[in-house]
């Protein structure tokens, strides 16, 4: 019996040492987030000992154990249309609000999920909920595009579904089929999602022969390059939840099918040195120094290494291509975007990403509207169903959705 007495207290102690991480004194509801975090860690830790024992791929069981616990999670939809289908290949989720009788075409929001390109779904109630939600507020159509993960394919496949189901929708007749108004389209997704809406985006401002185009693109927290791994936000964000930057970085090398032992060099920016010579002529689409505004780039320091590794961009050359990071598009394309939301957080790597972008669209002639959030984290606009509902989800959300509203 005494024995119990000093194990539970051990038990607690370490418990508490595993769950606590010191967050910035602004952040939303921290003690949550640290709870979220942790169990994160927990089931990536165990898919990993998964993995190392060859019993299946860390990213498949992780994706299993995120939508298993998301199916305990029940929403109503009893207002709302959902139907599957398939656009040219790809499985799409359509949610279709009830039609009105002084109405004859709705606005529309082609949605693509976030999860690293490597996990959630559109299938899943976190992103049910988001568009189930988008499409009462907005009275539009929302299509949730399900596109294939990691690491069934890696770049450009996941690319390639997003440009096509996108495509399939935008003609004339499909629209029709749905009763959207042709002119009143908005593509936009959260993370690896707002990376594949941007570089979709940009794709189709390229289409010559294209009957009908985008005229928004809202952009949620968007991972956007993989050339600089130490902006200011992921130095400053470099262990965050939910998405810690050597986390960041592994989900790119995943995602180009790569060999995780390159991270390390990575890390310090070694692809992209200044004897990297492919990757000079883009060093200037980067320069965070002339991008960011002084509150962002606070007191940190670009990191340039004088010689890197330059093997390391003939192994993965997507680590270059604008199709895989945006943000290295050229001024030309950018000046072709439609008009242009971009959600950024502060405590999150991929914050400058965002405002990187929206500086570049704004300087290319893009009416831009950069919404950033002092006390959010990444990923939070899908986290208000309890049990992970976050005060910063439903307002991330609600501001979002508001934009959309008045612009689409």
């Amino acid at each position: 019996m005494r024995a119990v007495w000093v194990l539970l207290p051990a038990l607690a102690a370490l418990s508490a040492y595993y769950v606590y991480l010191p967050l910035p004194g602004a952040v939303s509801d921290p003690w949550k987030l640290m709870l979220l975090d942790a169990a994160f860690r927990a089931a990536q830790q165990t898919c990993h000992l998964i993995h190392y024992l060859r019993l299946s791929h860390h990213l498949i069981v992780l994706n299993y154990l995120i939508c298993t616990f998301d199916k305990l999670k029940s929403v109503s939809s009893e207002d709302i249309k959902i139907t599957d289908a398939v656009f040219d290949g790809v499985e799409v989720r359509v949610f279709e609000p009830p039609a009105k009788g002084d109405e004859s075409l709705k606005r529309s929001v082609v949605y693509i999920h976030g999860g690293g390109w490597a996990l959630a779904s559109a299938r899943t109630s976190l992103y049910n909920n988001l568009c189930r939600i988008m499409a009462e507020s907005l009275n539009a159509v929302v299509v949730s595009v399900e596109y294939r993960l990691v690491p069934e394919v890696c770049f450009p496949e996941q690319y390639h579904d997003a440009l096509r189901a996108t495509k399939h929708f935008l003609q004339p007749d499909v629209l029709a089929e749905y009763s959207v108004d042709p002119s009143r389209i908005a593509i936009s997704g959260d993370s690896a999602g707002g990376n594949l809406a941007a570089a979709v985006c940009q794709q189709l401002s390229k289409e010559e022969d294209l009957a009908v185009r985008p005229k928004l693109q809202a952009l949620i927290y968007p991972v956007l390059q993989a050339f600089d791994f130490n902006t200011p936000s992921y130095q400053q964000n470099m262990n965050m939840p939910v998405l810690p930057r050597f986390v960041m970085i592994n989900y790119w090398i995943y995602y180009f099918n790569g060999n995780s032992e390159l991270a390390p060099e990575l890390l310090i920016n070694n692809h992209t040195a200044l004897n990297v010579g492919r990757a000079l002529s883009f060093r200037p689409r980067l320069n965070w120094t002339s991008l960011l505004p002084p509150s962002f780039k606070k007191s940190y320091k670009p990191v340039v290494q004088s010689a890197g590794t330059a093997a390391i961009v003939e192994q993965l050359p997507a680590l270059l291509d604008v199709r895989a990071a945006p943000l290295l598009a050229d001024d030309a394309t950018l000046a072709r975007q439609p008009r242009t939301y971009v959600l950024t957080c502060e405590n999150d790597v991929l914050r400058d990403d965002g405002a990187m972008y929206a500086k570049r669209l704004e300087r290319a002639g893009v009416p831009v509207t950069l919404d950033h959030f002092h006390d959010c984290f990444h990923g939070c606009m899908i986290f208000t169903v309890w049990p992970t509902d976050f005060s910063a989800g439903v307002q991330t959300r609600n501001s979002y959705i508001k934009w959309l509203d008045e612009n689409l």
